[in-house]
């Protein structure tokens, strides 16, 4: 008996037209008449054809072995944000790499969109994207809180490269922060650590949801063979400040982002790693060699991009119904500014 299951070949030929038409019009390809796009999606609607990804996937492998592997272009949108660290440029630079590694192999390439202050506004970036038929946005971390709800969503997929967004609401692809500091923590306490200290940037634990803050209170709460300090949260990181909660709370071992730490405390009176320990909470924004956490932002750019391409792939675009996050745990570096592991 003959199979009734509806293809690409049996959608042209109702429909009188040619299976790369069909192809296009499934893919949402802008070469397609709107008109002739949407006859097309209902009529496959109606036969209940549903598309193959794994035999699109094997045709895109076939594609590029005969010299064809361009599939398109990626937007990764970076927020000029005058109040954005300088340190973060970085940790950008790296996560574009990533992606641009990534994309490259499965056929697209990465152009980078700056908007704000030095950049486009939101609306001429929509009308830049529609005009080049760019579909996909890959959206690096912001300093604040992001807004592109005046993009024309319908004709995109996004993936947020940081903790939750909310304009509009994406699935994103970050660090994670809470188990790392976990981790972290329990790396410094095998190591015989028994005081530790965190210094803050207040906005930097806001932005990620109090992540950081809430890791390490949570891991003094549970560790009785562990002292409570208090951790340092201020709007700014200053030698003042620090040193007098250095003085007063005497922590054995400081984490914070702020490399420049390592000096004040030994302006305290501390020899590191002789007596007292730093651990940077991102390496890769350091001014000094330490030990530290590795954020990874290159693995991140290279996930964020696979997911943002998988839904180019099934023709996803739109604010999804449920957004998910997809968390990437921190890589253990070590440094001059602790003491050596017992083992």
């Amino acid at each position: 008996m003959a199979s009734t299951t509806p293809t690409l070949r049996s959608l042209a030929k109702d429909l009188g037209l040619s299976r790369t038409t069909v192809s296009d019009a499934l893919r949402g390809s802008p070469r397609v008449d709107p008109a002739t796009a949407k006859r097309v999606k209902q009529a496959a609607s109606d036969a209940g054809y549903r598309r193959n990804p794994l035999a699109g996937a094997l045709m895109s492998e076939l594609r590029r072995s005969r010299g064809t592997a361009f599939r398109g272009v990626v937007a990764a949108v970076d927020f000029h944000e005058p109040e954005r660290p300088p340190s973060a440029a970085r940790f950008h630079a790296e996560l574009v790499t990533g992606a641009e590694a990534r994309a490259a192999e499965l056929g697209f390439k990465v152009e980078r969109f700056p908007v704000g202050v030095s950049g486009v506004t939101v609306p001429r970036l929509d009308s830049i994207l529609q005009s080049r038929g760019i579909n996909g946005l890959l959206l690096l971390p912001a300093w604040s809180d992001p807004d592109l709800s005046a993009l024309d969503w319908t004709r995109f997929a996004g993936v947020y490269t940081d903790y939750i967004i909310e304009r509009p609401a994406l699935h994103s692809v970050c660090s994670d922060h809470y188990r790392s500091m976990l981790a972290a923590l329990q790396r410094l306490q095998a190591r015989g650590y028994r005081r530790p200290g965190l210094q803050l940037q207040r906005h930097h634990d806001e932005r990620l949801q109090f992540r950081w803050g809430a890791a390490f209170r949570a891991f003094q709460e549970t560790h009785r063979d562990i002292d409570r300090v208090p951790p340092l949260i201020v709007d700014q990181f200053t030698q003042e400040g620090f040193a007098k909660w250095f003085r007063r709370h005497e922590p054995d071992v400081v984490l914070s982002h702020a490399s420049e730490t390592i000096g004040w405390m030994e302006q305290c009176g501390a020899r590191v790693p002789a007596t007292h320990g730093f651990l940077c909470l991102n390496v890769l924004t350091s001014s000094h060699p330490c030990a530290g956490l590795d954020l990874q932002p290159r693995l991140l750019g290279k996930c964020a991009v696979e997911l943002l391409i998988a839904q180019l792939q099934r023709n996803e675009c739109g604010i999804p119904e449920w957004p998910f996050a997809t968390t990437i745990p921190a890589r253990w570096v070590e440094g001059p500014t602790l003491r050596k592991s017992a083992r």
